[in-house]
């Protein structure tokens, strides 16, 4: 037992990764917190490689079967169809069928193709304010970044940007009652009901069109299945690699030599995306525990909820030596700050295009950037855990 909230804890809140390492230091790497109706935490990095592997124990399926059946039967006279992240929300072999029509749609290959298109728009947001000599670099850069790429790949209107980045803020505050996940779902679900029914009939070069044209075990894709795609894909598209930024700029900016260092070799760049994300991971995913199990020396009962605290398993001096310590030269630097298993990160490949080009042009094309003392930088917990305001200056 250790008493944590994961969405509120003051620590976490004021600097999230010093808080980890104490969770690290003072808590078992595996514990049951009260909050948020109890729940199990992992910290451990071991811990949570094999818990994210063994998806017959931990399952994805936040729900059992017979019970979102129910669920949406009760709630589709009220809301229609409910909508579930697809395939994250499900397990194998359910979850590879799934994901097979997105592989292709997120290889290497294909995101390498966008990078040029990243590079130009990173440019264009920092030439909107480099001669300011400040700015808040989460609402200025690295959310309209990634989001926008994003909405392209989709098909989504760029003009409703601010409305799209509204609704995931939305999503990822703490839940006010257990159905509310279900109706923010089904809200991000009706965002996309024009663009998902257009692209039935009139297809584009987008992901909306590609899952249109997909087949599951001899049937067509249908729009409930659209819905449940479109979902998972805009949650994680609009959110997950701002936070990295966040969490990498954010070092640079507190380390003016490192930045020097990299504007001398940019070459290293790529290493030091890797210990950035290493060093801050920010994910936290959630299992429920499918059968009564022993994990880690502790008894877990089918129903429990489990959280993959993947920010302290990369932290853990168990698996990293000084983990604390940022080593853009550290061997054998495998991290799982894009989780593991079968449910690990589908879009790893175009976050890291993402990280990179964007230290490569910040460090390119602005001068020393440092925090701004008079601001602070605002964190935000749960899930995820994120940097909502990081002000920046440069002289």
């Amino acid at each position: 037992m250790y008493d944590f909230d994961m969405f509120v804890d003051p620590a976490l809140l004021q600097d999230p990764h010093e808080r980890v390492r104490e969770l690290l230091r003072d808590a078992p790497p595996v514990f049951w917190t009260p909050r948020n109706g109890g729940h199990w935490v992992v910290t451990g990095f071991r811990e949570n490689y094999d818990a994210s592997r063994d998806f017959e124990t931990f399952s994805s399926e936040i729900y059992p079967r017979p019970m979102m059946d129910g669920m949406r039967a009760m709630l589709a006279q009220q809301i229609g169809h409910v909508p579930l992240p697809t395939p994250i929300n499900l397990d194998p072999p359910d979850h590879t069928k799934f994901r097979r029509p997105l592989q292709l749609a997120f290889s290497p290959k294909a995101m390498l193709a966008r990078k040029e298109e990243v590079r130009n728009l990173a440019n264009s947001l920092i030439d909107a304010v480099i001669e300011q000599g400040h700015c808040d670099f989460v609402p200025d850069i690295a959310e309209p970044l990634p989001v926008q790429v994003f909405l392209k790949m989709m098909g989504l209107p760029l003009e409703r940007s601010a409305e799209f980045r509204d609704l995931v803020h939305e999503f990822m505050s703490p839940p006010d009652t257990e159905l509310a996940p279900i109706y923010r779902m089904r809200k991000v679900a009706n965002a996309m009901k024009g663009e998902i029914e257009a692209r039935r009939t009139d297809p584009k070069d987008d992901l909306l069109s590609l899952l249109w044209t997909s087949e599951f075990d001899g049937e067509p894709m249908t729009f409930e299945l659209m819905e449940d795609y479109a979902v998972l894909l805009f949650i994680a598209g609009l959110d997950t690699v701002i936070n990295g930024m966040g969490f990498g700029v954010r070092h640079l900016a507190q380390n003016p030599a490192f930045q020097e260092e990299l504007r001398a070799n940019p070459k290293r760049i790529p290493e030091a995306a890797e210990e950035l994300l290493r060093r801050y991971t920010f994910t936290v995913p959630t299992r429920r525990i499918a059968k009564d199990v022993e994990f880690a020396g502790v008894e877990m009962k089918d129903g429990d909820r489990l959280m993959l605290f993947l920010p302290g398993a990369d932290l853990d001096q168990r698996e990293f030596a000084k983990p604390e310590a940022f080593d853009i030269d550290r061997e054998n630097n495998v991290h799982i700050a894009f989780g593991a298993g079968p449910h690990r990160c589908l879009g790893s490949h175009l976050a890291r295009i993402e990280l990179q080009v964007l230290y490569e042009q910040m460090l390119a094309r602005l001068p020393t950037f440092r925090l701004d003392d008079a601001k602070p930088t605002v964190f935000h917990a749960g899930n995820i855990i994120a940097i909502d305001s990081l002000p920046l200056r440069w002289d």
